[in-house]
């Protein structure tokens, strides 16, 4: 195996002063969520194993964990099979009971009257997105006269605005992916593969202390907005794209960098220009009280003035400018035409309008975080298509 490039071999690990989310701030994200369940008089809210379930405790679950039950009122419960009920006991940061199960007979009785249990079994349960059809489907069999909701304005109603905590999270899992493209970026040579950059970068992340990844497009390729699964081999005056970012205590950074293989040409220059002005007008148009779609159309508008689109025609932008990030790539809510949301300080997005020209594609994408004067960036912008990093 070849020895790694200078350039990752000398990066030193970033984990020091990494601040986990606390137990104290998780069991007030719970009682938020409580709040919450009064306003929509949901009863109990339903989970699997997700994001959801480690925002609220930390953990994503343990050996057969078939959910957690959040009630409006009394202790969680926790519904493992019986051989891991230990495991679950110990698994568990913010308390709770677990209740096993034998998988003889399955989760649903225990679910059930972990609910009755509750006084919520005969009120509005909430399920949580990613919930499966198939788990929704036996527990209406085997609650009959339940009433089942979305637990979606709970959980993104607590999700989408970050915490202090939270963005510190975020902001480090963006230092990690900027020194990780970085260093990256200088193993760049004419016939190498996506594969070879996306393995430097990947060592990359390895050596600053993280896991991450990277989705990398040449030349024709970057033309699609989630790249290829076309062969490549990168040649002088190919555009570049790299996308992608990495997790720390489960917070995610997304970033996309564009460059050039040499000398860009006029026409990659232009569109890169273009392309920073869309995302500087979405960043200037991200405010509070301003709706989420408004942020779209102002950084659409930027792109069908110089006489590309419009909407979502070609060449021009094909995709929204933005979506959700936090504990998901991507989450609630997101930067689309007929999202009237209205923003509020502690939401975060990307910003990412790109221009798709015929041959090739430029976006340039740096997530944001609303603050009571408007938006912030966790990345410094690229000044100009030679110089990726600000």
């Amino acid at each position: 195996m070849a020895a790694a490039p200078e350039a990752i071999r000398s990066l030193k690990p970033m984990t020091d002063g990494v601040q986990p989310i606390t137990v104290e701030e998780r069991l007030a994200r719970i009682e938020k969520a409580r709040r919450l369940m009064a306003a929509q008089k949901i009863a109990a809210i339903l989970m699997e194993r997700g994001s959801s379930m480690f925002y609220f405790t930390g953990t994503r679950g343990a050996g057969q964990t078939a959910g957690l039950i959040l009630p409006a009122r009394g202790e969680l419960a926790w519904i493992v099979a019986a051989a891991d009920e230990k495991q679950a006991q110990e698994a568990s940061r913010v308390g709770g009971k677990v209740i096993a199960y034998a998988e003889s007979d399955g989760p649903f009785g225990a679910v059930h009257q972990a609910l009755k249990d509750r006084g919520a079994a005969s009120g509005r349960i909430a399920l949580e997105e990613q919930v499966r059809f198939s788990v929704f489907d036996s527990l209406r069999k085997e609650i009959p006269a339940g009433e089942f909701v979305s637990a979606t304005p709970v959980t993104a109603g607590c999700r989408m605005i970050k915490s202090k905590a939270e963005l510190a999270l975020m902001q480090r899992a963006a230092d990690v992916t900027i020194e990780a493209y970085r260093a990256g970026l200088t193993t760049l040579r004419e016939g190498m593969t996506p594969g070879e950059l996306r393995n430097n970068i990947g060592a990359a992340y390895t050596a600053l202390g993280f896991r991450g990844g990277v989705s990398v497009s040449f030349g024709r390729n970057t033309a699609f907005p989630h790249g290829s699964t076309v062969p490549q081999t990168l040649h002088e005056g190919d555009m570049i794209l790299l996308d992608d970012g990495c997790s720390v205590d489960g917070y995610q950074s997304d970033i996309t960098r564009a460059v050039v293989c040499g000398t860009p040409s006029t026409k990659q220059k232009e569109i890169w220009a273009l392309e920073r002005k869309a995302q500087d007008a979405a960043l200037a148009a991200a405010k509070p009280g301003r709706t989420c779609e408004s942020v779209d159309l102002a950084a659409r508008k930027v792109i069908t003035d110089a006489g590309l689109g419009p909407g979502y025609k070609l060449p021009g932008l094909p995709h929204r400018t933005g979506h959700g990030i936090g504990l998901d790539i991507h989450e609630w809510t997101y930067l689309v035409i007929g999202n009237t949301t209205p923003m509020e300080p502690g939401m975060c997005f990307s910003d990412e309008p790109m221009i798709v020209a015929g041959e090739f594609g430029i976006r340039l994408e740096d997530c944001m975080y609303i603050t009571e004067d408007g938006a912030r960036t966790f990345s410094k912008q690229s000044p100009a298509i030679d110089q990726p990093f600000g």
